[in-house]
């Protein structure tokens, strides 16, 4: 063979490995005005580092959360038995005593007001406006009625018996063995019953299904196309916060399993059997995509959510004033950063239209996402279920900063503690997956 011809073989195959992942991981994003190079250079150089920070603070490593509730959906044969799969939950005083003990009410205006100024008023013969004790409960009700209808996920793990602190820097999101098919029932439920597909629509390289022809593929696509926005939209979330999921397996995976040291690290090979084009028939790099549609959904929850954090009222509390005051600066930067990016994606443009029918369209949505919450409940993998209710929660926690609608209701859009530290640690995996994805884009590179 011709010397030029062969060197030109050998240098189109060094880049192929590298491309057949990222070749269409590139330019403008659909249904958005942004584009992935835009993205990876605002994560890669100022988010990923503030988050990181941030995310090793007292406050945002310990999350309340119920790993032993039955799955809603059907009788698990068991749990996973794999050792990598436990979850070690935190003993009373290893957790901060503010975060422990924490009030409802903590974050009030009520709460956090001078309480001397309240004595001078009485003391000044104020009018009473006091309530009574009936309405006093009905306005309770009413708040939680209303903060129940904005929410697209479940809440219910804080205040459940069976719940528990995890130190989620001790408990990291990495791979654990668990795969097949108890895995993937998860991920076919939800993509099969709660993403507005209907079952003659086959989804591209779903194991359920034998047939993995052209035509299925094309025939997928033609109808999610053939979709509004607002449900296209939900799909490429699901699909983005799949994608992450399996670039955190990818990234932290078991290389070495000695008994006196274990190893984790990128697996480029596990990487390649997710995520290239040809390995997946083209949908590796679609899901990448994806992944960077969240980002931006993400992203412009926490500009939205600035005001709601900014007030004086708001505390970051753990008992320790100083470190609280630091967290809510660190935080606030964050925040601030989210809000300086030039190319947010517009939520405005989504359930927009006629006004009975958009809100139809918004409360199917939130009750599919609603749905998926549930779901996660039934993974089988302990760690897994720690990591998938808590990304689930902070994005359905992003839905609802974007998608409520507080002048509607009888009181303002509020966070928790529980949904504020969803929110920034899933938005801490969405940031870190694109982080990891310039990594394997460089071992690809090197490698080939």
């Amino acid at each position: 063979m011709n010397p030029t011809v062969l060197f030109a073989l050998l240098l189109l195959q060094v880049g192929s490995a590298c491309a057949r992942c990222f070749c269409q991981v590139s330019g403008e994003l659909d249904d958005c005005t942004c584009d992935v190079e835009t993205i990876d250079h605002f994560n890669n150089k100022l988010i990923f580092p503030k988050l990181q920070t941030l995310l090793q603070k007292d406050y945002f490593r310990f999350y309340k959360v119920n790993l032993n509730k039955p799955c809603p959906f059907w009788t698990s044969s068991s749990h996973c038995g794999l050792r990598d799969c436990a979850v070690k939950p935190c003993s009373p005083n290893e957790v901060p005593e503010g975060i422990r003990t924490e009030a409802h009410n903590k974050y009030s205006a009520e709460a956090n007001s001078d309480p001397e100024e309240c004595e001078r008023s009485e003391e000044l013969g104020a009018v009473d406006v006091s309530l009574s004790d009936e309405t006093r409960e009905a306005l309770k009700n009413w708040t939680k009625h209303d903060d129940e209808a904005q929410r697209f996920c479940v809440l219910d793990d804080e205040g459940a018996p069976g719940s528990a602190f995890v130190d989620l820097l001790l408990n990291p999101e990495r791979f654990t063995g668990y795969k097949g098919p108890e895995a993937w029932r998860i991920w076919t439920s939800i993509y099969e019953e709660n993403c507005f597909k209907p079952y003659s629509v086959k989804r591209p390289l779903n194991p359920a299904y034998s047939s993995r022809s052209g035509s299925d593929v094309r025939t997928f696509y033609t109808w999610l196309e053939g979709q509004c926005v607002e449900k296209r939209a939900f799909y490429r979330l699901i699909s983005g916060l799949h994608a992450s999921i399996n670039i955190h397996l990818s990234a932290r995976y078991l290389l070495n399993d000695a008994w006196f040291e274990k190893k984790w690290g990128p697996n480029v090979t596990e990487f390649q059997s997710r995520f290239d084009s040809e390995l997946t028939e083209g949908e590796g790099p679609k899901r990448l995509r994806n992944l960077y549609f969240l980002f931006l959904i993400e992203l412009r929850a926490l500009a939205k959510a600035l005001p709601i954090i900014k007030v004086g009222s708001f505390r970051l509390y753990t008992g320790q004033p100083q470190q609280d005051q630091n967290n809510k600066e660190l935080l606030l930067d964050l925040l601030n950063t989210a809000r300086s990016f030039p190319l947010h994606f517009n939520e405005t443009l989504l359930f927009a239209g006629d006004e009975r029918e958009a809100a139809k369209l918004k409360e199917d949505v939130r009750l599919a996402f609603l749905n998926i919450s549930h779901i996660m409940d039934c993974v089988e993998c302990f760690k897994c279920r720690l990591w998938g209710k808590l990304q689930t929660q902070g994005l359905g926690t992003a839905l609802k900063i974007l998608f409520s609608s507080p002048s509607s209701l009888s009181s303002p859009l509020t966070l928790n503690r529980q949904e504020l530290v969803a929110l920034i640690n899933a938005f801490g995996r969405i940031s870190t997956s694109i982080r990891e994805l310039q990594n394997f884009r460089e071992i690809l590179a090197e490698d080939t």
